[in-house]
């Protein structure tokens, strides 16, 4: 519904896909809506985004993610 912002692909085939941007000055589809991150599996015939759940104490209601990056140890 908000639009992705940016996504980082793993080498296993897992997508991370942050969302929700607001960005002063440009129009916001839900500007009361927190920002977001799904995961998509694209070894999957029909790949879908799933939503992750974000660890209770985070603060929510001002998160608003601008791109993503991963670390692989």
């Amino acid at each position: 519904e908000t639009g992705s912002e940016d996504i980082d692909i793993l080498p296993n085939g897992l997508a991370f896909i942050s969302s929700g941007l607001k960005y002063p000055g440009v129009k916001s589809i839900a500007p009361d809506k927190p920002g977001e991150i799904f995961l998509m599996d694209l070894n999957e015939d029909n790949p879908r985004a799933v939503q992750l759940r974000i660890s209770r104490g985070f603060d929510l209601a001002s998160f608003n993610p601008h791109g993503i990056s991963t670390y692989i140890d």
